[in-house]
Order: C-alpha cells, then sequence, then structure tokens
C-alpha cells in the first residue's frame, strides 16, 4: 500500500540548516500496523507529513496504492497528538467528526450515521451533543480518532497520538486502536517515542537513526493475540523486543574512559 524510496528532507539551507531525513526506504502492506520510533527530533514528524502530502520532501518518492503522492490523499485520514488544536470548540462532538465527510460528498443524513456509528466504536455515543471543551482529554482524542474512523481510509496516520494523556487513558487509547484496527481491517502507520506502546500495538516495529533519519531497524512483532495490557508486557518475547528496540534507539555508545595514573 505505501512505499517509501530514498527519502530525504532539509529545512532551510546554509550553516543554519537541519537535515531532518537522510534517505528513508520502508514498505508498508495492507492490513499491517506499523510503528515508528527514533530518538527525540530524529524526523519522525517529518516523515509522517511527508506520507500524508503536507509537506513536500526535498528528495526521494512516496507511493501511495502505486500513486505518486503530491497533496493529501483521499483514502488518508491523520490523527495528531495535539488533539485540542485538531478539534473545532464551537461545533459540537458529533460536527466535528462529520465534518471531513463533507468531502466525500454525503448529505447530512448520511453523515450523522457514519458520526453516531464512529462515536460508538471508540465509546462516546452518548457525547455527540457535547462540545469538545466539555471533555476531558482523553475523550477529546478518542473524538479526534472517531473523526479519522467515520471518514473509512484506507490509510491511517498517527502523529504521537498518546502522548498528552496521562498514562492510563494512554493504555486505552492503544487497546482502542488494536480493536479498531481489527474490526475495519485497516492499515496504520504509527510514531511514537514510546518503545513499549511500539512493541505492544506494532506488527512491526521501524527504527530511525538520529538526524538525517535513515532506518537501522525493522523488527517483526510476533507476540500472543489479542494482546493485554499486563500478560503481554510480561510476555518473554516483548521484554526481548523492547530491549532491542531500546539499543537501536540509543545508538552506539561511546566506551567508558577510564582513569588512567597520569590522570588520577
Amino acid at each position: 500500500m505505501l512505499e517509501i524510496s530514498n527519502l530525504t528532507h532539509t529545512y532551510g539551507s546554509g550553516p543554519g540548516s537541519h537535515h531532518a531525513l537522510g534517505g528513508v526506504d520502508l514498505s508498508v502492506a495492507e492490513g499491517e500496523l506499523v510503528c515508528i520510533v527514533g530518538p527525540s527530533g530524529c524526523g519522525k514528524s517529518t516523515l509522517l507529513r511527508s506520507v500524508a502530502g503536507l509537506l513536500r520532501p526535498g528528495g526521494g518518492e512516496v507511493l501511495f496504492n502505486g500513486a505518486p503522492v503530491a497533496g493529501t490523499p483521499k483514502d488518508l485520514a491523520v490523527v495528531f497528538q495535539d488533539y485540542s488544536r485538531s478539534l473545532f470548540p464551537w461545533m459540537s462532538v458529533a460536527d466535528n467528526v462529520s465534518l471531513p465527510l463533507r468531502r466525500k460528498g454525503l448529505d447530512r443524513p448520511r453523515r450523522e450515521e457514519a458520526a453516531l456509528e464512529a462515536l460508538t466504536q471508540v465509546g462516546l455515543e452518548e457525547a455527540g451533543a457535547k462540545y469538545p471543551w466539555q471533555l476531558s482529554g482523553g475523550m477529546q482524542q478518542r473524538v479526534a480518532i472517531a473523526r479519522a474512523l467515520a471518514y473509512r481510509p484506507a490509510l491511517l496516520l498517527m502523529d504521537e497520538p498518546f502522548g498528552s494523556v496521562d498514562a492510563q487513558t494512554r493504555e486505552d487509547l492503544e487497546d482502542l486502536t488494536l480493536r479498531v484496527r481489527g474490526h475495519h481491517a485497516m492499515t496504520i502507520l504509527l510514531i511514537t517515542h514510546d518503545i513499549d506502546e511500539s512493541v505492544y500495538v506494532g506488527d512491526r516495529v521501524v527504527v530511525l537513526s538520529g538526524a538525517p533519519a535513515t532506518v537501522v531497524g525493522d523488527l517483526r512483532v510476533d507476540l500472543p493475540e489479542p494482546r493485554e495490557q499486563i500478560a503481554t508486557r510480561e510476555h518473554p518475547g516483548f521484554v526481548r523486543l523492547r530491549a532491542e528496540v531500546g539499543r537501536l534507539v540509543r545508538g552506539p555508545r561511546p566506551a567508558a574512559q577510564h582513569p588512567t595514573p597520569e590522570t588520577v
């Protein structure tokens, strides 16, 4: 479904420029949930914005269903970390969810039906008449996820979607993502800085190097299904993969310097 070939990007020019992507190659098959992790500032969000058509990369190519990405594809949706800025506070929850469906040309009754179905899937069927500011942070992020689900995208991009909520809500949203993926057989590319999260939800974990980013690891996650927050995290395979991803994210470390007689 998704082919990324030698993707590069540099912000600015001259001495003050920042090389974000240094030649990223990545393939995502239909139905996969692929997590991307890497050091802070390594270019994860730059990669996602390039895939979404929100940023024109400096070089390389992104193919979505065989076609070059030029602008945001119609069969793609994005869930951002900053849910408070992605929802319109003057619109009801239901209207926020149904808004993108206008792009598909659906009439109002069909938009309302799709919005209610999506809100039901995320456990917010009673919240349609409320406004985003009346909901908790975790509930607002559920609304953002519901809006993406209502659109029925072939590919869902998630940019650190749970980074602004508390630990318990984060686990709930991870499980929600797995349920949604199973229900819709949806392809998901999820950016996260949380190593545990990447192993818990992913079919694969792709590790980026520090900027300029390249792929330094592509690990298949083979854990028992269905996944469960405690049992899965206690599984030896989870512990092993978590450690392996952690080593790749940290990268090679300089050897410890032992004092010599001259420096003591």
